[in-house]
């Protein structure tokens, strides 16, 4: 049950996230047709552009290592199998990505409430706040944690598919 709602959640973010991509990459062709057909380049398109693609790039954590996407050191476990393998990939978690997602969290919390106190926003031609992004990290930062407590219950619980 845990498993399944961690899994939807981050897939459901994944895909919403995913049409992020689509729209940056429309204002990219917006910006190069203004800008080479017409010879009037927007003000905004680069900074908005910049924005979004943070936003997608730090907001699909989750649902990559959902799916497996994440590079995976193979040096130890390429020729396990079994219990071995289950062990090895739950001292992984436990010592390299929980500390890590565990400070990712926080730094990117106490990150993300400074630039909204300080009203932070971007230098470029356009000034646009930054805080939303930062706070996309802390998100970020929440659903990748998630995942990896389902990716553990998981490996504990034999429910893992084999990786390619």
């Amino acid at each position: 049950m845990v498993i399944r709602l961690i899994d939807g959640l981050n897939e459901f973010v994944g895909r919403i996230v995913a049409v992020i991509a689509v729209i940056f990459a429309a204002i990219i062709i917006y910006d190069v047709i203004m800008r080479y057909v017409f010879e009037e380049p927007t003000r905004w398109a680069f900074d908005v552009t910049k924005q979004l693609f943070g936003f997608y790039f730090v907001m699909l954590g989750g649902y990559a290592l959902r799916h497996g996407s994440h590079v995976h050191v193979d040096i130890l476990t390429e020729r396990m199998s079994g219990i071995g393998l289950r062990i090895v990939e739950l001292a992984g978690y436990v010592i390299f990505f929980f500390p890590f997602a565990w400070v990712f969290l926080t730094r990117s919390w106490e990150f993300a409430m400074r630039s909204w106190s300080q009203g932070e926003t971007t230098y470029g031609a356009i000034q646009m706040p930054v805080y939303p992004l930062k706070m996309a990290m802390c998100v970020a930062a929440g659903l990748l944690l998630l995942q990896g407590v389902a990716e553990v219950l998981k490996i504990i619980l034999g429910h893992r598919e084999a990786r390619t």
